[in-house]
């Protein structure tokens, strides 16, 4: 049989052993005894269980072994909203998804009002998103985006405050209603589409066609205008012709009477005597021969003024010579035309500037609804 040996140990074995385990205490105690808050943090401090104060940034001594801490953040987090599903007022499905800012403000509240903030305030906007929606139509929840999230943000205002949270922004990210919804709403504003486009080819047809009866309109005056210009100068011209082949053969034969009465004096002249009596149809003839000679009348007191020769008043007034130059610029006012204005107005329904008899699609659109409305009902 083996004898059993007592082991036995000396103070100096021991006192290593039990310096190390007083050490190992003394550590674990300074590390249990010191807190140390980040700058963008705040601690919530219990000790046994009992809320004690909040730890601000920096160092802190708190009670070893017997107390906890909580962290805070108290920068402005972001909680996702997960998509949503809601019927709106007009019983159209849609689906949602939004983004919260929060910030904690007080953090005594957030520890001791809520357990943890961040979900109740997740929770609280799903449901507030949903209501939101239902009570609003499929139109509006498409295009009222910040009226949705200032909505949610009321909503949300009053429960967090009593959590020591301030809700500082909601924004909705995508309100989408169902593919059978969408598809509905595709096919009217194509046919919309197709509605206006043929609004406005109908329009711009009936102005060209209204631009084109225009231009041949003033065509036609202005070449009717021309027309009657030019007949009624060939009729001056023909009459005017006519009075100077007249006067002229009526000149040449006065002059022929006359040469020959000169003739015969020339003969008188040749004879012997010398002395002559002449008649006084002679002494005119001879008169007016120097008239055709001079192409001037000479005044009967002497004076040497002399008078060209020209129509006569009477002639003049049935030539109508003093009305040509009237006649040349006579144009009916209703035929007058501003080819450079009609030029212009040309170029502004080309470049779409000019729309004064062209209206509006939306305009055209509504007038024919009402329409309809006023026939339904009657």
């Amino acid at each position: 049989m083996l004898s059993s040996i007592p082991l036995q140990l000396g103070g100096a074995e021991l006192f290593p052993i039990v310096a190390l385990v007083l050490l190992a205490i003394a550590v674990v105690t300074v590390w249990q005894m010191v807190v140390i808050t980040d700058a963008t943090e705040k601690k919530a401090l219990t000790v046994l269980g009992e809320y004690r104060k909040l730890l601000e940034p920096g160092i802190a001594f708190v009670p070893p072994f017997v107390s906890a801490t909580h962290t805070f953040d108290m920068r402005t987090q972001t909680l996702d909203v997960p998509r949503q599903e809601a019927i709106t007022r007009d019983n159209s499905p849609v689906t949602a998804d939004a983004v919260v800012y929060i910030k904690v403000m007080d953090a005594k509240k957030a520890y001791l009002e809520v357990d943890n903030y961040k979900r109740a305030v997740s929770n609280l906007a799903q449901t507030t998103l949903r209501a939101v929606l239902g009570d609003m139509e499929l139109d509006d929840t498409l295009n009222k985006r910040q009226e949705i999230n200032a909505k949610i943000r009321k909503e949300l205002d009053e429960p967090t405050d009593e959590w020591g949270i301030r809700v500082e922004s909601v924004e909705v990210r995508e309100v989408n209603p169902s593919k059978d919804v969408q598809q509905a709403m595709e096919q009217q504003t194509s046919a919309e589409r197709r509605r206006r486009a043929m609004i406005l080819e109908a329009q711009g047809e009936r102005r060209s066609a209204v631009e084109e009866a225009q231009g041949e309109k003033q065509s036609n005056i202005i070449r009717a205008q021309g027309e009657k210009q030019s007949q009624i100068l060939e009729a001056q011209g023909d009459a005017i012709s006519t009075v100077l082949r007249a006067k002229s053969a009526e000149a040449m034969g006065e002059r022929a009477v006359i040469e020959r009465g000169m003739e015969t004096l020339e003969e008188i002249g040749k004879g012997e005597s010398t002395k002559f009596v002449l008649p006084q149809e002679l002494t005119s003839l001879v008169g007016r021969y120097g008239k055709h000679l001079t192409g001037s009348d000479v005044q009967t007191d002497g004076e040497s003024a002399l008078e060209g020769l020209d129509f006569d008043d009477e002639t003049r007034e049935m030539l109508g010579l003093d009305d040509i130059e009237k006649i040349l610029g006579q144009i009916d006012q209703e035929a007058e035309v501003d080819v450079e204005e009609m030029e212009e107005q040309a170029q502004a329904v080309k470049s779409g500037k000019e729309t004064a008899d062209i209206k509006d699609p939306d305009e055209v659109i509504e007038e024919m609804d009402n329409e309809f409305n006023t026939d339904e009902e009657s």
